[in-house]
């Protein structure tokens, strides 16, 4: 049960945020495996100014950045993680967001860092 978190302009989030929540999710299908009905994700708008990066680190030309961050349990291989970010990439391209404006950062834990409620306490 990926966790996602989105940190985007607020003017991104309101052009194109259910394209980027779909392009998330089918991403993760395809890269994971992951349940169709396993959706879980957080949008979290911002003004202009509050996302501060390095419009050339690494020579990219970052321009409007979006943060994904995936906090998942450890169980992935490297292949379905790459296979994840490549999925997300042409995906969130082919809705119009510039591939130098993509940031991904996983996050793993463990089993035992995850609650679904009662059912797990």
């Amino acid at each position: 049960m990926p966790l996602i978190q989105v940190d985007l302009n607020r003017s991104v989030f309101v052009d194109k945020g259910k394209e980027i929540s779909n392009a998330v999710h089918h991403s993760l299908v395809a890269g994971l495996g992951m349940d169709t009905t396993d959706l879980f994700q957080v949008f979290r708008p911002h003004d202009e100014g509050e996302i501060i990066f390095s419009p050339t680190y690494d020579n990219r030309d970052r321009q409007d950045l979006i943060i994904i961050r995936i906090t998942m349990a450890q169980m992935f291989s490297l292949e379905q993680k790459r296979k994840t970010y490549k999925e997300l990439t042409k995906r969130l391209v082919d809705i119009g967001i510039r591939r130098d404006d993509i940031l991904v950062c996983v996050v793993e834990n463990s089993a035992e860092n995850w609650s679904l409620g009662e059912r797990d306490a």
